[in-house]
């Protein structure tokens, strides 16, 4: 299975937010690459809000790019066997952390944004740091840092605060 094809079936299960998924399929079968960076028109992204429900706190990074904290996440690779497996790259690449463990029950989200190489529509997903972990700046980041719950709303967009409230209420 190629992963347009795990993405049009992780679509079709997700079942909140139905236009915005209705238009994600809609651009996967209207767009061969709209999985990947080179389609210009768009393509589908992965991410992972990282948390930890111990400390009740969120991992966000602060773009080098964007310059915005934002959870971790990014273009789909060709070596990535399913969305899922490119969230979990993602959040761990640019985490730096080690044995991050995707929340069950698919994405949590859908997030649609215009970014300087294109439109991102997002998938997003939530994925458990370990008891202890300690994280790592990549070089994709400014910074990266632990935020309470009742912080993110400070420092982040709503895009980001609706996610984190998402994934809260999925623990």
């Amino acid at each position: 299975m190629s992963l347009q094809d795990d993405a049009v079936l992780v679509l079709k299960g997700y079942e909140d937010q139905e236009e915005l998924r209705e238009a994600y399929l809609d651009h996967l079968s209207g767009h061969a690459d709209g999985m990947w960076k080179s389609c210009a028109d768009g393509h589908i992204t992965a991410s992972a809000m990282v948390v930890d429900p111990e400390r009740g706190r969120v991992l966000l990074t602060l773009h080098k790019k964007l310059r915005m904290w934002l959870q971790m996440g990014g273009h789909c690779e060709p070596q990535d066997p399913t969305l899922a497996a490119a969230a979990l790259r993602e959040g761990t690449e640019e985490s730096g952390i080690t044995g991050l463990t995707l929340l069950p029950g698919g994405p949590v989200r859908l997030d649609r944004h215009k970014t300087p190489c294109a439109w991102h529509l997002d998938v997003q997903y939530a994925a458990l740091a370990p008891s202890g972990a300690i994280e790592a700046i990549s070089d994709e980041s400014l910074d990266l840092r632990w935020f309470a719950y009742d912080e993110v709303a400070g420092v982040a967009d709503d895009s980001v605060v609706r996610l984190m409230e998402a994934t809260r209420a999925r623990l």
